[in-house]
């Protein structure tokens, strides 16, 4: 039995939000899904565009060698806790579980090629 439900999310870290945001919604023509009609995004955080069944985020984070740090793939999960303990036991090595904010639980990772992923769970 699967534990992971889907991709629903690739991340991708920028320094310069207002640009990438200009880039991705009117040069791509992506749909920004959250936060929705900001006249600024220099000062988010999150911003995630609808395309499709995964979503594309542009994640703010100055400490990133850009360009150079891979995208994190992010999966979904319906129960953190049994999802944790079910892949750390088929030898996936996971971060203790966090919560940053209400509801939501994550967990990082790497593959064998140390390429990262999450996974999450909203409750």
């Amino acid at each position: 039995m699967s534990v992971i439900q889907g991709l629903t999310k690739t991340i991708l870290y920028v320094k310069d939000m207002n640009a990438l945001v200009r880039f991705y919604r009117d040069v791509l023509d992506l749909k920004i899904q959250e936060p929705a009609n900001l006249e600024s995004y220099s000062n988010a955080i999150w911003v995630e565009f609808a395309t499709g069944g995964c979503n594309l985020v542009l994640h703010a984070d100055r400490e990133k060698r850009l360009g150079e740090d891979r995208p994190k793939l992010v999966f979904s999960v319906n129960d953190m806790e049994t999802a944790h303990k079910t892949l750390t036991e088929r030898g996936a090595k996971l971060s203790d579980i966090r919560s940053r904010l209400p509801g939501l639980k994550v967990a990082d990772g790497f593959d064998p090629e140390n390429n990262p992923f999450s996974i999450y769970c909203q409750e």
